[in-house]
């Protein structure tokens, strides 16, 4: 996975995240969609983030998957 500096991040667009409001879980190629799918399983474990809104990063983080085959 490409290392993401805190600039590149702050370029990225909304659009470009699975959480946009909160700008979490960057999925702007297919390492990082794999790692946000990742994480949001360990968050919904820990209880620190819902169903609803796990699975709608999930969704997010697939299509990314699915563009990039």
């Amino acid at each position: 996975m490409t290392k993401l500096t805190a600039t590149a991040r702050k370029k990225l667009k909304k659009s470009q995240f699975a959480e946009p409001g909160d700008r979490k879980y960057p999925i702007e190629d297919k390492a990082h969609a794999k790692n946000a799918l990742s994480r949001v399983t360990q968050q919904e474990n820990k209880g620190n983030i819902s169903k609803a809104a796990a699975d709608k990063i999930r969704a997010k983080a697939r299509r990314v998957l699915k563009k990039s085959k």
